[in-house]
């Protein structure tokens, strides 16, 4: 159902550097890009039938800001990935926003996740369902 969700930034080229790096790590590459007069919009993924993640500047040409409440998770097959992309985002400048860890009970559908943001503040999880 969901095609890919957009996170707003205020430097692309850093943005851009960030998500190269983070999602390369995980086997997403950029698969659209757009010039500056289209706000730098780049999608990154593994292919255009999966959900990807988008980065761009406001069409506005206001300051993005990351929203309140507002966060972009990322399934992973294993725990061990959610563990290193959360290590990868704050090795990239990112900042943590909760170690990885199950949050409520082991067991079949345990939820483990960790959660941080970009350089521009956007709230992102990673995050397995399932036994260890």
């Amino acid at each position: 159902m969901i095609g890919y969700a957009t996170l707003g930034s205020n430097d692309m080229a850093k943005a851009r550097a960030f998500y190269d790096a983070l999602l390369g790590s995980v086997g997403a590459k950029r698969i659209m890009e757009f010039g500056d007069d289209l706000g730098g919009f780049t999608l990154w993924g593994t292919s255009f039938d999966k959900p990807g993640i988008a980065v761009t500047t406001p069409y506005n040409k206001e300051r993005a800001t990351a929203g309140n409440g507002n966060m972009l998770a990322i399934a992973m097959d294993e725990r061990a990935k959610v563990d290193a992309l959360h290590a990868k985002a704050l090795e990239l400048g990112g900042s943590d926003e909760g170690a990885p860890g199950v949050r409520g009970d082991e067991g079949p559908q345990a939820f483990y996740g960790a959660y941080f943001r970009d350089l521009d503040g956007n709230k992102l999880c990673a995050f397995r369902i399932g036994p260890a």
